[in-house]
């Protein structure tokens, strides 16, 4: 007996839009119309989240997570949410997600779609719409996302989501959450598109970095740089050209970017990171751009 074909439990998110997409995914999303924990006591469970109702089993020799279907309210705009039900209805579920497009699901009992928000229309559309016009405010990280698929997936913002977005980054709620903003913005510079990057200043996503940013003017193409040296600090040689003293780096980030900064009156050495001598000469010309 397939223990993953139940009337209660949905395939969710980026697996179905991928799928509808016809682009390959490696991991599917799970989620269970009521407690997933109860769900998968017959299973081996590998670990769990009494709090978010979610559970992570070995189920033919893969790593599973499923989700219970939850409620959830952002007690302070940009901060985590907090739980308030659990085991509620999938339709209920899905609306706390970030865009229609990674809002729909599919029962794994009979594949009957859900698709309350017309998901699949803003697919065909190529668009990408927020659900709410709170979106934003209660998740500003959503705005690197929507970059990040806008980017991956060749999509725009649809018109009332690209207003609200210019309404928030007017007048932004710097009490981010910044673990969850460094997530986002690795994501989507470790694409390694110009594009992200271009549209990253002219949309004035930066700003979302913290105030008083000074705006580079780089002519070279740092997406061609980095094909050129690899590396997984891709992301910081793209943003290593602002300020990122609000984000949570760790000890081997902080380095790249103190010697991208010390190169400024030192020669460098053999423990001076190349991608600060990559940094260091994006900023080189942005200044004299």
């Amino acid at each position: 007996m397939n223990q993953l074909e139940n009337e209660n439990l949905y395939q969710v998110g980026g697996a179905i839009r991928d799928r509808l997409l016809g682009i390959k995914y490696k991991d599917i999303d799970y989620c269970y119309e009521g407690d997933a924990i109860s769900f998968a006591k017959d299973m081996e469970i590998l670990q769990t989240n009494q709090d978010f109702g979610t559970v992570r089993v070995l189920y033919e020799d893969k790593e599973i997570d499923i989700a219970s279907t939850r409620e959830e309210t952002y007690p302070q705009p940009g901060k985590l949410p907090v739980v308030t039900r659990i085991g509620c209805s999938i339709e209920e579920d899905l609306k706390r997600r970030d865009f229609t497009i990674n809002s729909m699901a599919r029962r794994t009992s009979d594949g009957k779609f859900i698709d309350p928000f017309n998901g699949l229309g803003d697919l065909e559309e190529r668009k990408i719409r927020v659900l709410h016009e709170r979106s934003f405010i209660d998740d500003p990280t959503r705005i690197i996302r929507a970059l990040k698929f806008s980017v991956r997936l060749g999509f725009n913002l649809a018109k009332n989501t690209k207003r609200i977005q210019d309404e928030y980054l007017e007048n932004i709620n710097y009490n981010i959450c910044w673990h969850r903003m460094k997530k986002e913005l690795v994501e989507t510079f470790s694409l390694n598109k110009q594009k992200a990057f271009n549209k990253f200043i002219k949309d004035g996503l930066y700003k979302l970095l913290g105030p008083n940013q000074t705006v580079p003017v780089v002519k070279s193409s740092i997406e061609a740089i980095v094909k050129q040296y690899p590396t997984k600090y891709s992301w910081l040689v793209y943003l290593g050209l602002f300020d990122l003293s609000n984000l949570e780096l760790t000890r081997a980030e902080k380095k790249i970017l103190e010697w991208a900064e010390r190169l400024k009156t030192e020669k460098p050495s053999n423990n001076t990171p190349f991608e600060s001598l990559l940094i260091y000469r994006l900023r080189l010309e942005s200044l004299d751009g």
